[in-house]
């Protein structure tokens, strides 16, 4: 797409964006809901469109080359990213579940499945400052000097005695003699075959030459039917045409002048950065003078107007509360007089009515809680804002001078003038100070009174102990700790792996399942949203992190072989994040101690922080929390983390990027308040379902290198494979998909069969497992509020049929 194409999308989303915002923001409030499945509806809608909205922005931020556009972009980008965090924070609210079922909103908006996909903003990686790759680059540098070390250990070669040596010896000659004479007798053997032979009669040619021509003709007509079936189902659309199956000229192009887009982004950026700096210096050798000056005047201006309104100079504003700036507003001098004074007077005829406001405060909760309504939104503001700057600068805008999309130096200068004024306005105000202090002095001397002096109120520490944490490494670089821990074993390198690689199908029925009073088991395509929505947008950016709702710990649970390690380090693959490893098993022997123990999580903690984002990975993360420690377990120490750990988490704030995941296949052995307590988002991982096991074999068969043909009956495979995970399923085809079997596909395509003895010497998992994690699950905080409203609802319905019974009694 041109970059006009890209302008004109932007035009059109702006256009949505713009009616959502009028939809939640009316001029006159919503009343409050009382019926919960339609508030949900409603949310779920806005869920679903601001995801549109998020979809094709992040697409358009990625190509756009102007470099003030992209920066509005990703403003109104990083809103919406937050707006629809806040939205799933409000439907897990309402309706109590971490999976949501949206397939009657996708008929109702024409929608497919592949539009709830999540994408994954491609500047979470490449959009970082120097100082991150910096530190990433010294990271990736130390764990190189690690792995080199470790592989230059010396081989311990255990000793062998000679009689040992004698018996490898003589085993490996007899078998290359055993070799040799197999060879010899298959020779012999071929040889006495051709004495033997003899010479055929006109009968037997004749016979042979009607076998041959049978068999060639069989062969040739079932080739034909083969190729007439193939074109057949081509015709009817049941099967793809190959020409498609490889990329055509047109997406090759695509792809082209997507990277050409990409090379065009940073030229320009330079361009942009060294554009404001000549701006930026031409502005303070012109303009910068008369910018003090009218400040000053200003300010002048502004001490006589309140001399003439109040009869005395005013109190010049403090630098913490902004300075002269304060002065600034679209407000003169009397409106603020008037504004103070009539909050004074409203706090005093206020001050009698306590018991009369408190019984308000009642009446207006108890109204409040009638229905339901949404919560208070922190990227709202952003979105208009965005909205608006959009409308005013850039939606009228013409630019058919500048199809390059170069920077508009215009705009360059509007926005470092207010950047000077910033810089120039502390110098005017210690200038301002004096003179309004000289003013001051002047007028009292000419009344002949003194200076009174007013003690200001200083703003220091109240009479509070303000604690701070003791920085138990401040004599050590950030380096020196890099490198202890790396070879401690708990900072790792993540795998390779894509979020796109945990691979599941959508839950197309979920909705009516839920209709009919049936609580729908979530797929693999639900845990992939939902962990994108927790872990990977909230860690990419620092705007939506600091300001979307906190969510500090995630614990994954399921059986084994669900995929709980291969999401953890997807997560550090999709945002670039560090991988810090506090399983029990790790820190086992490590760090002894309670003082070994504070300076481990001390260290962890603190690099964490200074390399945002960060992972903290726990596996087995109910042996922390365990009833009954084991006696396999007691050497390990798993419960030394379960006192301090919580202390750490309390210290993580909105700024610092940091995310513990916990993984565990066995909760019920956990004390499962204190593991509640801990992770504040649970979610349970399923085992796939008939579609995502379809999707599964397919492409672990492929990705193996084995064929897909028509011979691999996939249906038929899913169905025997149900209760087996993901896991299973990927030892089953590394077992059976080897080099040779790849090899031999030509003329032996791969069969359902193969893959069933194989699979049935892997237990799967029972009925009995999956409805125990479901009943722990039910005792979560979150499960709990679930089943609580599940029977409020019941006992509405109930109580309706006992009062309409009642009324036909009456009758």
């Amino acid at each position: 797409m041109s970059q006009r194409a890209y302008n004109e999308l932007w035009a059109d989303l702006q256009l949505e964006l713009s009616r959502l915002l009028e939809e939640e923001l009316p001029d006159e409030p919503l009343r409050p809901e009382k019926d919960r499945v339609v508030f949900f509806q409603r949310v779920a809608i806005f869920y679903v469109r601001y995801l549109q909205i998020f979809r094709k922005l992040e697409e358009i931020y990625d190509q756009v080359v102007h470099p003030q556009k992209r920066r509005l972009i990703r403003a109104i980008l990083d809103g919406v990213i937050g707006r629809l965090l806040e939205l799933k924070n409000e439907m897990v609210e309402k309706e109590f579940s971490e999976y949501h079922y949206m397939d009657d909103i996708l008929y109702d908006l024409n929608l497919i499945p592949a539009d709830l996909e999540i994408p994954i903003p491609r500047y979470f990686i490449t959009e970082c400052s120097k100082e991150f790759h910096e530190r990433k680059a010294m990271l990736t540098d130390i764990l190189k000097m690690v792995e080199v070390s470790e592989r230059l250990e010396p081989l311990m070669v255990e000793e062998m005695s000679p009689e040992e040596a004698i018996k490898i010896i003589q085993v490996a000659e007899r078998a290359r003699q055993g070799r040799l004479r197999a060879k010899l007798n298959e020779e012999s053997r071929n040889m006495n075959r051709m004495y033997k032979t003899k010479d055929p009669g006109a009968a037997d040619i004749e016979s042979a030459a009607i076998c041959i021509q049978k068999v060639w003709r069989g062969y040739v007509q079932r080739k034909r039917t083969k190729i007439d079936r193939e074109e057949e189902m081509i015709f009817l659309g049941m099967a793809m045409d190959p020409k498609y199956k490889v990329p055509s000229s047109a997406e090759i192009g695509a792809r082209a002048t997507e990277v050409f887009n990409w090379n065009r982004q940073q030229e320009h950026e330079e361009d942009y950065q060294k554009a404001i700096v000549a701006i930026t210096k031409q502005l303070l050798d012109v303009e910068g003078h008369d910018m003090s000056n009218t400040m000053k005047d200003q300010i002048r201006q502004w001490f006589i107007e309140c001399r003439d309104a109040t009869g005395s100079f005013p109190d010049y504003p403090d630098e913490e509360d902004g300075g002269s700036a304060l002065i600034f507003v679209e407000k003169n001098p009397k409106q603020l007089k008037e504004e103070i004074a009539a909050k004074e007077e409203d706090d005093s005829k206020n001050k009698p009515k306590k018991k009369e406001e408190k019984k308000k405060g009642k009446t207006d909760t108890e109204e409040e809680e009638e229905g339901l309504k949404m919560l208070p939104s922190a990227f709202l503001s952003d979105l208009e804002v965005g909205n608006k700057t959009y409308e005013d600068f850039w939606q009228n805008r013409n630019e058919s001078k500048n199809f390059v999309q170069h920077h508009d130096p215009e705009l360059i200068k509007e926005e470092m003038r207010k950047v000077i004024e910033a810089e120039i306005r502390p110098q005017v105000d210690v200038q301002m100070r004096q003179e309004l202090a000289e003013w001051k002095l002047a007028v009292d001397k000419d009344k002949g009174g003194k200076a009174k002096g007013k003690a200001k109120k200083t703003k220091g520490s109240k009479g509070g102990k303000n604690k701070k944490d003791k920085d138990l490494t401040a004599d050590r670089t950030l380096e020196s700790l890099c490198q202890e821990l790396v070879e401690q074993g708990l900072l790792k390198k993540p795998n390779n792996v894509a979020l796109q690689d945990y691979l599941g199908d959508y839950s197309y029925i979920g909705s009516k399942l839920m209709e009919n009073g049936i609580e729908p088991t979530p797929s693999l395509s639900d845990v992939r949203q939902v962990l994108t929505l927790y872990g990977i947008l909230p860690l990419g950016s620092q705007v939506v992190h600091e300001k979307a709702p906190l969510i500090k710990a995630i614990l994954l649970t399921g059986p084994t072989g669900v995929g709980k390690k291969m999401l953890v380090h997807a997560i550090c693959q999709e945002t670039g994040a560090n991988l810090f490893d506090l399983s029990p098993l790790n820190t086992a022997g490590k760090y002894p101690g309670k003082s070994g123990l504070a300076m481990m999580l001390h260290m962890v903690f603190k690099v964490a922080r200074l390399l945002p984002p960060s992972v903290i990975w726990i596996g087995d993360a109910e042996k922390m929390f365990y009833k009954k420690v084991p006696k396999k377990d007691k050497e390990l120490e798993p419960k030394r983390l379960k006192k301090d750990l919580p202390k750490s988490l309390k210290l993580i704030k909105g700024e610092d990027r940091v995310l513990i995941v916990g993984t565990t296949r066995d909760p019920l052995s956990a004390d499962i308040k204190s593991l509640c307590k801990t992770y504040s988002k649970i979610l349970l991982i399923p085992k796939p379902n008939y579609g995502s096991r379809c999707i599964l074999w397919k492409q672990l068969i492929t990705k193996q290198g084995g064929e897909v043909t028509k011979a691999l009956d996939l249906s038929s495979l899913a169905h025997i494979s149900d209760g087996y995970t993901p896991g299973h399923m990927v030892q089953v085809v590394q077992s059976v998909v080897t080099k040779r079997r790849v090899l031999q596909q030509a003329k032996r395509p791969l069969t359902a069969s193969e893959f069933v003895p194989p699979l049935a010497k892997i237990d799967p998992v029972l009925k009995g497992e999956e409805e125990a994690l479901k009943n722990w699950y039910a005792k979560t905080p979150l499960g709990k509020k679930r089943i609580k409203a599940a029977s409020g609802k019941e006992e509405e319905a109930t109580d309706k049929k006992k009062n309409a019974k009642k009324k036909k009694g009456k009758k």
